[in-house]
């Protein structure tokens, strides 16, 4: 076994008050005579492949316990899982249905090995320092990692095509198993940071009429030029106020129907390739589309955008807006009525009652904002950064639930510490039955166990 010289030379330090028999390697002219601990099929798992498992699990920080029960019970827990894969990768193998190129596993493979390289200076220290884990060169240790990255892939892919084929079953958890859960595992949990839910109206600052009627002459202009002859990617360069595209051309890239804000997608869909569009009214200025290529649901298009100019009585006016948002809420307005009338449809903030936000992952104008409020405070207007128009816009909200720092509950945790339940309960049941399709036997310290399986 490859690992299995390094172990014996370094078994002591790492695994100190080893195992019992196999492990109690003095020095490193004392070999420890291999045996087969397990059988999957016709696939043996070998004392050195548990000896091997350790090692990986122990440099991930795993603690072996010092007492020679408790080893030995690690032991046979690693041994079960070892199983567990082996059932689950022989099962994908038999299925004509799932297949893995080395392919698909190169990206992977690849981080990997750069990852490695990254430790060391020069590719020969990587090859002694492989050669001291038992493989003869950069090459084999890299094939290791593809047959590692494979049997995961298996694994993976066949959990998909059981859940596909609706052969993993959801499964019931009962209140005493998530409290149980929870006691089991509440000294690990760290604390529960302060967080707050709300929901929130963005207004934005709108443009006066007067720089409205500046910008769409000046998209009339544009769009004379492109129809007498211009060429729409030099134009696109030289006057589109959409920095991200106008260095491209215009390019917009391909696009899928309902990417984009209304209109625009509306217009992009009607057009063929090659043809101008007339100019088009959106919450960001006035565009000029080009659609080049098509594909089902889908267009690459460019297109020239014309802002109109914003100033401070803009910014003063969208203020008064919020204000009197805010007014219309306190007084009883729907959020929803208010939120069809004034929330800004380009906005990337969300609406609604939202998830609870860790208070120290929010935005520092939210936090200020939301600095000593209580649950169901009204917020006053603040300002937020608008980056697709380049001037501020205004937040009011509502604080729904605020949570302080503390330690968590079986409530705080019941939806989550369920759905992992019902998962591993989902998941066990399918090892079960994959391990009833194959011959199993585990053998430790003497003991011939079979599991109650038969050969296929």
């Amino acid at each position: 076994m490859r690992f299995l010289l390094r172990l014996a030379v370094a078994l002591a330090a790492m695994l100190p008050a080893a195992f019992p028999a196999a492990l109690h390697a003095q020095k490193s002219v004392n070999i420890p005579v291999d045996r087969i601990v397990g059988v999957v099929g016709q696939h043996a798992i070998l004392w050195s492949d548990v000896l091997e498992e350790l090692s990986q699990r122990r440099a991930q920080g795993l603690q072996v316990p010092e007492d020679s029960a408790a080893q030995l019970a690690l032991a046979r827990s690693v041994i079960d899982e070892m199983i567990d894969v082996e059932v689950m990768v022989q099962r994908a193998q038999r299925d004509t249905s799932i297949t893995v190129a080395d392919a698909d596993l190169a990206t992977t493979v690849e981080q990997q090995m750069k990852r490695l390289r990254d430790q060391f200076k020069t590719d020969v220290e990587l090859s002694q320092a492989l050669k001291g884990g038992g493989f003869g060169s950069i090459e084999e240790y890299r094939r290791w990692l593809t047959d590692q990255a494979r049997r995961r892939a298996l694994q993976e892919r066949l959990v998909a095509k059981m859940r596909q084929d609706g052969k993993m079953i959801s499964v019931a958890v009962s209140e005493d198993e998530i409290t149980d859960s929870f006691n089991r595992e509440r000294e690990k949990l760290p604390k529960r940071p302060a967080t707050v839910t709300f929901r929130q109206i963005v207004v934005p600052t709108e443009a006066s009429v007067e720089a409205k009627k500046v910008a769409y002459a000046k998209a009339e202009s544009v769009y004379k030029d492109l129809t007498t002859g211009g060429d729409f990617e030099k134009i696109a360069k030289r006057v589109s106020d959409d920095s991200g595209s106008a260095v491209q051309g215009g390019d917009l890239g391909w696009s899928r129907r309902g990417q984009m804000v209304p209109a625009f997608d509306e217009m992009m869909f009607m057009l063929p390739p090659g043809q101008i569009s007339p100019i088009v009214e959106t919450q960001f200025g006035f565009h000029i589309i080009r659609v080049d290529r098509v594909q089902p649901a889908e267009r690459k298009a460019r297109h020239i955008l014309i802002k109109p100019k914003y100033d401070s009585a803009d910014v003063a006016r969208a203020r008064l807006r919020a204000d009197s948002v805010l007014m219309l809420w306190e007084k009883g307005t729907p959020f929803d009525t208010l939120v069809a009338h004034y929330h800004d449809v380009a906005s990337d903030e969300a609406k609604g009652v939202l998830e609870p936000f860790e208070r120290s992952r929010l935005p520092e104008s939210y936090q200020t904002a939301f600095a000593g409020h209580k649950n169901g405070d009204f917020i006053s207007p603040f300002e937020v950064e608008d980056k697709q128009r380049g001037v501020p816009k205004f937040v009011i909200a509502q604080l729904v639930n605020v949570v302080d720092e503390g330690e968590y509950t079986v409530q705080d945790l019941r939806n989550q510490i369920r759905d992992q339940l019902s998962q591993e309960k989902s998941y066990r049941r399918l090892l079960d039955g994959l391990r009833k399709e194959t011959y199993v036997s585990v053998m430790l310290d003497g003991e011939a166990k079979k599991a109650e399986s038969q050969p296929r």
